[in-house]
């Protein structure tokens, strides 16, 4: 794994994604090296590497000084931590910058919205607890082990994220569970792990097929990549759900 300290030119950015305001990435690259990640495409634009993805991170690390002062001029608005990385990846544990920008967030209580995948996310339960508006969400693309090694093969097991959302949820945060990208799955044995463990799950489709089309081929899951198995997967959660009592919408 490659680390390179970097300076960042802004840190809060505006951003389009529905129902955000701005989004902050304390980190440039992913450890998590999820397969199918449309993050890639940015990285490889504004940050060139040569190591493969999941093998590197820049580290921004003039993050905190920036947030301050962009946080003394921006008007209020939902912050999202991360569009382009977790913020709560392996690199969190040395550089700590995620858990700096929510003291600053929480100083001015920004509304917040956290993704992840990581348990690490409940370290900094001192500081969430303190906001007084804030969503976590945890993704959880599939129920077991086996397509995660597959697709997400630097990501933490699903049962760390099922434990992570409970321990949130029992906790009094406002959770969500985010099926997202959608990989092979098992409706009725994905809802049993999340009904009561989030507040609502949220689907979205796999955006970018292409980037792991040859990896469903070379292991015969082609049909997991049609159109009728999103749409059919989704109704079929979304019924699931609502027999347990669990709000799910899909955001495709």
């Amino acid at each position: 794994m490659h680390f390179r300290t970097v300076t960042a030119k802004s840190i809060l950015n505006k951003t389009a994604i529905p129902g955000f305001t701005y989004c902050l990435n304390p980190y440039m690259g992913c450890q998590h090296g999820c397969r199918y990640c449309y993050a890639t495409l940015i990285t490889k634009r504004f940050s060139p590497r040569s190591e493969p993805w999941g093998r590197f991170v820049d580290v921004k690390i003039n993050a905190p000084t920036l947030l301050e002062k962009a946080l003394k001029r921006a008007k209020r608005g939902v912050v999202y931590l991360s569009s382009i990385t977790d913020p709560y990846q392996p690199a969190e544990k040395k550089y700590g910058l995620t858990r700096k920008s929510l003291k600053l967030l929480l100083a001015r209580q920004f509304p917040v919205n956290i993704q992840t995948k990581s348990s690490l996310v409940l370290r900094d339960l001192d500081l969430i607890k303190e906001f007084d508006d804030i969503e976590i969400g945890v993704s959880v693309t599939t129920h077991g082990e086996k397509m995660r090694k597959l697709f997400e093969p630097g990501a933490p097991p699903i049962a760390s994220r099922i434990s992570t959302l409970e321990r949130l949820h029992s906790a009094g945060i406002t959770t969500y569970a985010f099926i997202a990208p959608m990989l092979p799955l098992d409706p009725p044995k994905l809802v049993a792990l999340l009904a009561k463990v989030a507040d609502c799950i949220l689907i979205d489709r796999l955006n970018y097929v292409g980037r792991t089309k040859h990896l469903y081929k070379k292991h015969g899951l082609e049909r997991y990549l049609s159109e009728a198995y999103f749409e059919e997967t989704a109704r079929t959660i979304k019924a699931l759900g609502h027999m347990r009592n669990i709000r799910v919408e899909a955001v495709f």
